[in-house]
């Protein structure tokens, strides 16, 4: 995307920044400031892991009380479904179940199936008898650690995705349990090196070439210790450094030029994009969205492309983001609104039911103007609200007071909502009921994971099950081959599905041959689902 003049530009600037770290005025000032600034911010991110702890050992507490005053008989179906309700109404948790004598007798993600014969010894034993094990083999993720507690007979599994927001894979953490019998056994998380201050004590220390930042909950009984390599300090800031250097040796001169080009190079991608946006030069293509039942075409998502004045194809989740932090996503909103009014006015004046449904950022849920936006070009293309869907991206909704007030505004105006990409924040039963939508998408991952052994297999029946119970509809992103649209035909409740098996991305003109009957160049025929060879169990009825 660079032209030959800007990567000439950036070569003599990394060169420059070369020589003049030997300012060894500058270059120890700005050495010591960074790693000063790192030590603090790896004690907040202590804080953080500790604060989400808290909350999470607060919920499986209060689980595990709930567990071990069932009245139903032990691993009975009656008991194994109101473990599973436990599960779906939290936020942290994974599974629940029974284990006796270090043997799982039953849990709510594998039934009785998990009954076996291995007895797991607990890897911490805590004084009050609280167990805990990490990586118990039925529930192993991977590389990810994941931890169950045990309290009697009664044992719940963490979600090892529970964290994923606050966790950083750039640092290292060690967790210590200082009510464990001795500090190596305590270990729950990291390196298993012996005890030192610098694990059990609020505060920032430097142990040799390593940085620590800890920091301990309330009751002092756990410990999170964050560290990094004082060189990977040092390299994760050597801008600032080489900044000081700069200043030293050429009294800001130099990094006066350095900060010109770099928000020069910046500066040029946004004015791009810009530009296409004001000469209308982004695409919009529209992907089907098909009722499993009946195999036709009832909704459509149109989703925006955009290519370079260098002729370089941007992926949408790249322009979007510069856009946003620039501050004009808003106009690609206006611009996609528009295309799929002029394309589909007709369309969704003359087939009621039928539904486009276009995707909104983070500051259209807080921009003012936006609602009187949509309600204008609907009455100027005499479209109803119904016909025109909005997505929402899960994260957005969580990080965004408003959305909440938006999205019952947009369905007071008659506007079908979907929360898209569901599953990647792991939203609990609760945070659903709250936001009030009309449906979800299920985010591809779980798609791609529909014949295989990955855990998340399992949370496919939980998020069907969730969803019909607070009467949402289910729409399915990915669905790539046959075998996946079987698993999800045979449940018992109506699911629509999107993906490569029922169409491609395609200009309107081509998705209306299509919707029309006629032969187009992403017309496939598409294999009855009855003749598909059997896969893995169905998902059961909700």
């Amino acid at each position: 995307m660079r032209t030959f003049r800007q990567r000439v530009w950036v070569a003599a600037l990394a060169i420059a920044c070369g020589l003049t770290a030997g300012g060894v005025a500058g270059y120890w000032l700005g050495r010591n400031l960074a790693v000063t600034q790192s030590e603090t911010r790896l004690e907040q991110y202590a804080t953080r892991i500790i604060d989400e702890g808290q909350r999470s050992t607060a919920e499986s507490r209060k689980v595990l009380a709930a567990m071990n005053g069932s009245s139903f008989p032990m691993c009975s179906d009656e008991e194994i479904s109101y473990f599973g309700k436990l599960v779906y109404e939290s936020k942290y948790l994974k599974a629940a179940g029974r284990m006796h004598d270090g043997k799982i007798e039953c849990s709510s993600s594998l039934g009785r199936a998990a009954q076996s014969q291995v007895q797991y010894k607990a890897d911490i034993l805590q004084r009050d008898g609280t167990r805990m094990y990490r990586n118990l083999a039925p529930f192993r993720v991977g590389n990810e650690v994941v931890i169950a507690i045990q309290q009697g007979d009664s044992f719940i599994v963490y979600s090892p995705m529970s964290l994923s927001q606050v966790l950083n894979p750039a640092i290292e953490l060690t967790i210590t349990d200082l009510d464990a019998p001795d500090y190596e056994a305590g270990h729950i998380a990291g390196a298993p090196v012996q005890a030192a201050s610098y694990l059990i004590k609020d505060g920032q220390f430097r142990d040799k070439d390593l940085l620590y930042g800890t920091h301990c909950s309330p009751d002092g009984v756990i410990c999170a210790s964050a560290h990094v390599p004082l060189k990977q300090a040092v390299t994760n800031n050597r801008i600032q450094i080489g900044g000081f250097v700069a200043l030293g040796e050429l009294a800001g001169t130099l990094l006066g030029l350095v900060c010109a080009i770099i928000y020069r190079r910046k500066h040029d991608f946004a004015n791009q994009l810009l530009r296409a946006i004001r000469k209308d030069a982004l695409r919009i293509v529209y992907q089907p969205i098909v009722d499993l039942e009946n195999e036709q075409i009832v909704e459509v998502e149109a989703l925006a492309r955009w290519t370079t004045e260098d002729n370089e194809p941007i992926s949408p989740d790249d322009f979007i983001k510069v856009a946003e932090e620039k501050g004009f996503v808003g106009q690609i909103t206006r611009l996609v609104v528009r295309h799929v009014l002029r394309d589909f006015g007709k369309t969704l004046r003359d087939r009621p039911g039928f539904r486009v449904n276009v995707n909104i950022a983070a500051a259209d849920l807080a921009d003012p103007s936006f609602l009187p936006m949509l309600e204008k070009a609907l009455a100027d293309a005499k479209v109803p609200a119904s016909a025109l869907g909005i997505e929402i991206t899960e994260s957005y909704t969580a990080r965004q007071q408003v959305a909440k007030e938006t999205i019952l505004r947009l369905r007071e105006k008659g506007h079908y909502v979907h929360i898209d990409d569901f599953g990647t924040g792991y939203s609990s039963l609760a945070y659903l009921h709250d936001l009030a939508v009309d449906a979800i998408k299920i985010d591809k991952a779980f798609t791609r994971a529909i014949g295989t052994d990955a855990v998340t297999v399992t949370i496919l029946p939980q998020i069907l099950t969730m969803a019909d119970t607070l009467g949402l509809r289910v729409v399915v992103e990915g669905i790539e081959t046959p075998q996946q649209a079987k698993y999800f035909a045979r449940a018992d409740q109506s699911i629509y599905a999107q993906g490569w098996l029922f169409g491609r991305p395609v200009p309107a003109e081509d998705f209306h041959r299509m919707l029309e009957g006629k032969k187009a160049a992403s017309e496939r025929t598409l294999p009855a689902l009855e003749t598909v060879g059997a896969i893995a169990s169905p998902v059961p009825a909700a």
